[in-house]
């Protein structure tokens, strides 16, 4: 009974919600805090889901900026849970058939997210032009799912290049942000579905890598991804987490 009532109340959110944000980015259309203030207001569901959010950003990240922000992509929960951690003047960048997605996908859009044709590389080149000019003229992070795709407990997939190209191509560094395992955590009958962790790290400097370093800070940024996000999930288990 309790999943239903989730889902029903979700569903209404979903519907409601994204037509009154759809009404908002109409009076500024792709400002660059659109995508974070609607970002922010679907993350608050995480209390309809019974989770609790501890979200953890280091202070240097705070201090410094524009970034690119990479992220570990895990199911459609990300929706309510990561969501609650958009960082500000920040807009992400997913695949082009998320405009087609009722209600959602015209928010996605409005809110002033970069769309992509994943089975264009040509476009896809493209893309990372257009975010990188984003990021040097108008100062805007770009966040982005370096997996490219969800993981569905998979364990951290293997990273695709483009995130790391784009920051070398505007000059910004990177901050991974590492969520805990959300794979079957979440259950929708039951009321208490536990605490998940959301850290922003420090930045990892592009210029420790230099231009031809591509496939290097790749690496170097999943290896440092995937240790953090077993750490938080040991942390968990532990039971050591501060709950709130």
């Amino acid at each position: 009974m309790l999943a239903v009532i989730r889902i029903v109340l979700l569903g209404l959110f979903i519907v409601v919600g994204s037509t009154l944000l759809l009404l908002f980015c109409l009076f500024r259309p792709f400002h660059p805090n659109n995508t974070p203030f609607a970002a922010h207001w679907y993350g608050r569901m995480h209390r309809l889901l019974g989770v609790k959010l501890d979200i953890r950003i280091a202070p240097e990240v705070k201090a410094e900026g524009p970034y690119v922000y990479i992220a570990n992509h895990q199911n459609s929960y990300d929706l309510f849970t990561l969501a609650r951690a958009m960082p500000q003047n920040a807009v992400s960048i997913g695949k082009k058939s998320l405009k087609w997605i009722p209600f959602f996908g015209q928010l996605y859009w409005l809110a002033g997210n970069l769309l992509i044709d994943r089975n264009n590389k040509g476009r896809a080149h493209g893309t990372i032009e257009q975010a990188a000019t984003a990021i040097r003229t108008k100062g805007l992070s770009i966040l982005l799912f370096p997996e490219g795709t969800r993981n569905y407990g998979r364990g951290l997939l293997p990273f695709k290049t483009g995130a790391f190209r784009t920051a070398i191509r505007a000059g910004v560094d990177i901050v991974p942000i590492c969520v805990s395992n959300l794979h079957q955590k979440i259950r929708l009958n039951r009321w208490d579905n536990g605490t998940v962790i959301i850290e922003l790290l420090k930045p990892v400097r592009i210029a420790d890598f230099g231009e031809d370093g591509v496939r290097e800070l790749t690496a170097h940024c999943h290896q440092l991804m995937q240790h953090h996000i077993a750490k938080l999930d040991q942390e968990l288990a532990q039971g050591t987490v501060a709950h709130g």
